[in-house]
């Protein structure tokens, strides 16, 4: 059953009503219903693509977050073979926020990290609901040395409401951990690629999104900060959330405006979550696309990094 949000009841109006008339002429309960069908389909459609040409920044937060969108662990199935996952950070633990390892794409090797939601009760309880802890962040920069190591280009994929803030976390240096990411990223020989396919929220998404080419999807959104804690902040007042969306310029034609980011993957009409395989396919079509330019590109890539993130500065 699909989960729909609160500003598509329109839709499931219409798609409550598909479902109940193809079940009545299942069973032999009605009169021919096909042409009735067929016009209910239309008009589904047409509210579907009608909602979706016209989202609030509010709007995309809430599909951002969608429950049903792919997660990284199906862009891992759909994307990649021969998936090596590593664990640990030599350190303290395992983190299970982040996923990452060694895996083939379209034939060649590749280092992949993404942090993972979750998408059920036990999984988002394993996952930790996307919040990666130090160790997780650890882990990436150990994954980021091996892939620079063996000069294997590095692909993340992006989507954690934040790193996580738990006392432990902080005990054991959840800022530094996130620097330290960062600065692998930034330091790395080998080309690096990034995809926002749900939050980017704050360093926690940062951490692993700091690469040569940024790319989200297009209902996906990227910010400092979830607008929820923007308003707590703002005006102590987190039913004003819908307005820090706004302000905050969070979604990624906002972002691509900005030149945050370098170019948006469109979404199937109704967003990636009634789509997964198509979405997953337009990802690695546009990776498999950067790798191609990368692999013919006489290009010092922490040089073309440096300059990709301090040209944001100057533009300001």
């Amino acid at each position: 059953m699909y989960n729909y949000l609160d500003f598509e009841k329109p839709v499931q109006d219409l798609e409550l009503k598909i479902l109940e008339l193809k079940k009545l002429a299942e069973n032999g309960e009605a009169v021919d219903v096909a042409d009735e069908i067929t016009r209910l389909e239309k008009r589904s459609r047409d509210a579907l693509r009608d909602l979706y040409k016209a989202l609030t920044p509010w709007q995309k937060v809430q599909v951002a977050r969608h429950s049903d969108r792919p997660h990284c662990v199906d862009y891992i199935k759909g994307l990649f073979s021969d998936f090596t996952p590593l664990a640990g950070d030599r350190n303290f633990g395992e983190d299970q926020a982040i996923v990452g390892g060694f895996a083939r794409f379209r034939g060649e090797p590749v280092a992949i990290l993404g942090q993972e939601k979750g998408s059920d009760t036990a999984s988002r309880l394993k996952h930790n609901f996307g919040s990666v802890r130090p160790e997780g962040y650890r882990k990436a920069v150990r994954l980021m040395e091996l892939a620079d190591r063996f000069k294997i280009p590095l692909l993340t994929l992006v989507d954690t409401a934040g790193a996580y803030p738990g006392v432990g976390a902080e005990e054991r240096g959840q800022a530094e951990a996130i620097a330290r990411s960062t600065s692998a990223c930034l330091a790395l020989k080998v080309p690096s690629i990034s995809v926002v396919i749900g939050e980017g929220g704050s360093g926690g998404a940062i951490a692993i999104a700091t690469a040569n080419r940024v790319y989200m999807l297009e209902h996906a959104i990227y910010s400092v900060i979830s607008p929820e804690g923007a308003a707590s902040i703002l005006w102590r007042d987190t039913t004003r959330s819908k307005d820090a969306a706004t302000n905050m310029k969070i979604t990624a034609q906002d972002l691509l405006e900005l030149k945050v980011i370098d170019a948006i993957i469109p979404e199937p009409m109704g967003g990636a979550q009634r789509a997964p395989e198509t979405v997953i396919a337009a990802t690695g079509d546009l990776i498999a696309k950067t790798m191609k330019d990368f692999a013919g590109a006489n290009t010092d890539f922490r040089e073309q990094r440096r300059e990709k993130y301090l040209a944001m500065g100057r533009s300001l």
